[in-house]
Order: C-alpha cells, then structure tokens, then sequence
C-alpha cells in the first residue's frame, strides 16, 4: 500500500519554536488559510518523491476487539465533567455558535465554536469531530477565527450529518492546549450522547502539535486522527500502544516544517508496530504518509504548499475520507 503523507500545519509560524511551545508565525501573514503568503519561510524540503495518492480505509473497531473497545469506552468515562460551567456563546457564524466557553477547574476557560446538528435530540448516539487550527485560528486572534479561515469544520459536514463538531480556540501548541483539547473531548463525550467509537480529530499546522501532544497523552480517546502541515511533538509509545490510526499530510516542500519530521515520525510508528509483530496490512490501517507533490498544488491553483495546504486538504476525500472511515 501506499505510504502516503497528512500535512497539519501552520500559517508562517515564527521560526525557532520549540516542541510543545508556542509557535507564532511571521508577523504580518494574513490569517486567512485560503490567501497564499507572499512571503515564505526559506523552504527546508528536500523534495521527497511523493507516493500515488490512495485512500487507506479503516473500520470502526476493526483493529480492536471485544476487550480493547470496551477498554475505549472506559477510557473515556470521567466523572467530574457535570460539575464544569459552561458559557453559551452568542454570535453564530455558517451555523456554529462562536466562542463558547467551558470553565475548568486547574485549566481555566476553554473557548470554542460548536456546532450541533438540528436533528440533536440525545435520543441515539452522534458522532464527535474536534478540529485544532493553526497559528490564525488562536483565540488571541478573535473569536471564531479559527473557522472563518480555515475549511476543516464545514468539510467535515459532508461525510456525517449526525456529527457534533468543537473547533477549539487554544492558546498555543503546549501541554496546557493539550490538556484543554482533551478536557473538551471528556465534556462533551459525558454531556451529549456520543458513540465512543466514532470520535475523531485533526489538526493543521500548530494544531498538529498540539494533536501529537493530545495522541501522546489520551490516545483512546479518538478513533482516528489527521495530522496536516505539521510535526510530531509526542511521544510515540501511547499511540502505538492504543493502535489508534494516524495520516500525516504534507506538502513535500512545506515552507515552514518541510516534509521530514512527518517521513520520521510515521516511520517511527510503523517500526513500533513491525516490532510488536503486526502484519504489513494492518500497519497500512494504522500508519499512512502522504506526501503530496508540487503539481498537487499547482493543479489545486495554489504555490504556497504550506498555507494552501489547508485548503486542500479539507477539500480532499482522499485525506478527509480516511478520516471519517469512508
């Protein structure tokens, strides 16, 4: 199969940041995902060959049995989330509810724009989508500028119309983001009727980050995760231990992470599962690269592979299709 690539990523964040610290972009770089920047960081790719783009397909549960879902579930059950405070947001925006804000003992406000399918009425189980954006889509820069500039949230519409979507609104790509990510994923697991089995998250650029410190942390919380634009701040023994499957996206020049600490860290996962003894197959199932050439996004009708990169991934049922299972 195809080793294909999952860019998360970030707009031109400030160079020099460090794993699981913040990393702002370069000062002046609009915030929309879908504006190319004018100005890109030096590019440090080394122009891997990318792989023919094929969709890897994974089944809910397929890789996991009787014992390890039912392992999933309890992992997911926190008590204490009932007592956490939440504050409704006002402003509505493409159907989502900007900047709700859930209070945490010890983590303090969460802010995040939601979206609650009308057909919602906690009578049958719904899907779960978190969604953590790049540098522009931080709360610093205004509520719900996370999906007004990228496309990630209303992409995810069109495979499951009985799915609740959280775009958080983080402060940066540490443990704290992290930490809140998780929080908000055991809220709304407890307080909303949400199969275990079908909860599933992304994150671009810095959100990437924050998504391996998340997948470092509480694995088996998600069903499947999409890595876009971005690299590996986690550890690796959780996630590979959880067999909880992971794309990585990259465009094969990106100007800011350039595509080899995604090649290193999917390598990496998939020499841990070759030593835990998995088959070729099912390793295809849980670890799948995709880097894309430069006449990807040439034909997309975008030259910066970084920030056009969000853009096209979101629009991409090869790469948001394996997301939700299709």
């Amino acid at each position: 199969m195809t080793r294909a690539v999952l860019t998360l990523g970030i707009l031109l964040m400030l160079a020099g940041c460090g794993a699981g610290n913040p990393a702002p972009e370069a000062a002046g770089q609009t915030a929309s995902v879908n504006a190319e920047a004018g100005t890109e960081d030096a590019v440090r790719a080394e122009g891997s060959e990318a792989a023919g783009e094929e969709r890897a397909v994974h089944t809910d549960g397929a890789e996991e049995s009787g014992t390890e879902n039912a392992s999933r579930a309890e992992e997911q059950e926190r008590s204490g989330t009932e007592n956490w405070e939440e504050t409704a947001g006002t402003e509505q925006y493409r159907n989502f509810t900007v900047d709700n804000v859930l209070h945490v003992p010890d983590l303090g406000e969460i802010h995040y724009c939601v979206y609650i399918p009308d057909s919602y009425d906690g009578s049958r189980p719904y899907s779960l989508y978190l969604t953590l954006p790049g540098y522009q889509g931080l709360y610093f820069q205004g509520a719900g500028e996370n999906i007004r500039t990228e496309d990630f949230a209303f992409a995810a519409m069109d495979y499951n119309d009985e799915m609740i979507i959280l775009a958080p609104q983080l402060e940066d790509w540490g443990e704290t983001s992290a930490d809140k990510t998780i929080a908000l994923t055991e809220y709304y697991l407890n307080q909303y009727n949400i199969d275990p089995n079908r909860v599933y998250i992304n994150g671009y650029s810095g959100g990437g980050e924050t998504l391996s410190l998340v997948l470092d942390k509480r694995p088996k919380l998600y069903t499947a995760a999409l890595m876009c634009s971005s690299r590996w701040d986690g550890g690796y023994q959780a996630v590979t231990d959880a067999r909880t499957p992971v794309y990585f996206v990259i465009g094969e020049s990106d100007e800011y992470y350039g595509s080899e600490p995604f090649i290193q860290a999917y390598e990496e996962i998939r020499n841990r599962y070759e030593e835990k003894g998995l088959s070729e197959e099912e390793i295809d199932q849980l670890a799948v690269l995709d880097v894309k050439p430069a006449s990807y996004f040439a034909e997309g009708g975008v030259s910066n592979q970084h920030g056009g990169g969000a853009r096209l991934f979101s629009r991409d049922d090869s790469v948001m299709g394996w997301l939700f299972g299709e």
